[in-house]
């Protein structure tokens, strides 16, 4: 069973910047895709950033050009550096990674506000 824990949110004000950590319990190597998921309030879940083993990056329209994902293979993290946040940026993030299965962490909150 794979662990994930992220860490990182907090409230920041709009503008302000935050960056996400997830650390996994095991080589980053073995899954084929990781990356960052987000839920807000009455919302469903939706797709932020995800990086391919490979080194492909996709990143939903809403956060391009303002959230990187990076993954740390020494560490086995995957970080998820955001910039220019907005009030609309606030919600639960999740990481994940596939393997043969998705994998989840509990979630980590962030808020955007004045």
């Amino acid at each position: 069973q794979v662990q994930l824990v992220e860490s990182g949110g907090c409230l920041v004000q709009p503008g302000g910047s935050l960056r996400l950590s997830c650390a996994a319990s095991e080589n980053i190597f073995s899954f084929f895709s990781m990356g960052w998921y987000r839920q807000a309030p009455g919302k469903q879940r939706e797709l932020v950033a995800v990086v391919l083993n490979g080194g492909f990056t996709t990143y939903a329209d809403s956060v391009k050009g303002r959230f990187t994902i990076s993954r740390d293979n020494a560490k086995n993290t995957i970080d998820l550096q955001m910039n220019t946040l907005k009030p609309e940026d606030t919600a639960v993030y999740y990481c994940y990674v596939h393997r043969s299965l998705d994998y989840w962490g509990q979630g980590t909150q962030v808020t955007v506000s004045s």
